[in-house]
């Protein structure tokens, strides 16, 4: 820290400095360190700072005193006890999970009609539409969990489809994880972790506890309610994203590296580049479809949390999920 600015260091050599009024978090890679001041500051300011291995995976978050109300947590704490009521907010993370990937094919089939299978895609949306009456009639979480498996399998099914260009390079066969084995999955793996991030981030600020989930079962570690929130934005908010830098030909081939284990990861510049990006895309303005106010896409997560927030304290009926237009 110097006079309320961060300086990035590197062999003892400053290479910049950030205001730490500008920042929102601090994510940190491989062996990186922060100053005991610089934890304080951020400490003070609830600014989160995240540890991530070269690899992208979670080793440990730094935040500061939460301000949230007891009494909310409370009510957090026995809601996820209760499997019926669990039930019913899960159920609406996943409509609106299902809801957003859906309209992505929609989407692909009206501007990319002559590239893709719009058979397949029209058929696709079809089943994706029953999932989702089905799921408004569903309160049991395990079968929410598989019902969301099998809407999963038909979306992931398509996607390769949604990559237009560099298609040698980038080609996407299924999910897989812990590690990566392909650059597409990648990309896929560390967007999530950035996303579930700033989620837990958003949950934290509005005073709910980003560990205590509804549907993804708690594990020591595990950020379940912000895993929770952010299905709903996977599909609009990580997955378009990394479409867009592959089809834009913002990241290639040249931006990863294979490991001797089979994992292929963004190397420094590729993540630097993504890291950029992803920044950049948190500053685009949209109307939010519950609110119909405009803000930019790094609020949603906030905007989000704060719904649920409102829901568990008896302001709201339901919990509104962000159903993209």
């Amino acid at each position: 820290m110097d006079g309320g600015n961060i300086e990035i260091r590197v062999n003892k050599q400053v290479l910049g400095k950030v205001p730490l009024l500008n920042l929102e978090g601090v994510v940190t890679f491989g062996r990186a360190g922060a100053s005991p001041a610089l934890m304080n500051e951020c400490m003070k300011s609830l600014i989160p700072i995240t540890f991530l291995s070269p690899s992208g995976s979670l080793m440990g978050r730094v935040i500061g005193v939460t301000n949230g109300n007891v009494v909310l947590r409370k009510k957090q704490y026995q809601v996820s006890e209760d499997n019926q009521k669990s039930g019913l907010i899960a159920r609406n993370f996943i409509i609106g999970k299902i809801y957003n990937q859906r309209w992505m094919l929609e989407r692909a089939t009206r501007d990319h009609a002559l590239v893709i299978n719009t058979q397949q895609f029209k058929l696709a949306s079809s089943q994706l539409q029953e999932v989702i009456q089905q799921l408004l009639s569903e309160e049991d979480i395990d079968t929410i969990r598989g019902i969301e498996g099998n809407a999963a399998t038909l979306y992931y099914g398509l996607f390769d489809q949604l990559i237009l260009q560099q298609k040698k390079e980038f080609q996407f066969h299924g999910r897989n994880r812990r590690p990566p084995l392909d650059k597409v999955n990648a990309l896929l793996s560390f967007a999530y972790t950035l996303l579930a991030h700033d989620v837990s981030a958003a949950l934290e600020t509005v005073g709910l506890d980003s560990y205590v989930g509804f549907m993804h079962q708690d594990r020591p570690g595990r950020m379940s309610l912000a895993l929770d929130l952010m299905e709903e934005l996977r599909g609009v908010y990580a997955d378009r994203f990394v479409i867009r830098l592959i089809n834009k030909k913002i990241v290639n081939a040249k931006d990863f590296q294979k490991k001797e284990n089979g994992a292929v990861l963004l190397h420094e510049d590729g993540r630097k580049k993504f890291i950029e990006e992803w920044q950049q895309r948190k500053q685009d303005k949209i109307v939010h479809p519950y609110l119909n106010e405009k803000i930019s896409w790094g609020l949603v997560p906030y905007t989000q949390a704060m719904l649920l927030a409102r829901f568990l304290r008896g302001d709201l009926d339901e919990y509104p999920p962000f159903l993209w237009k």
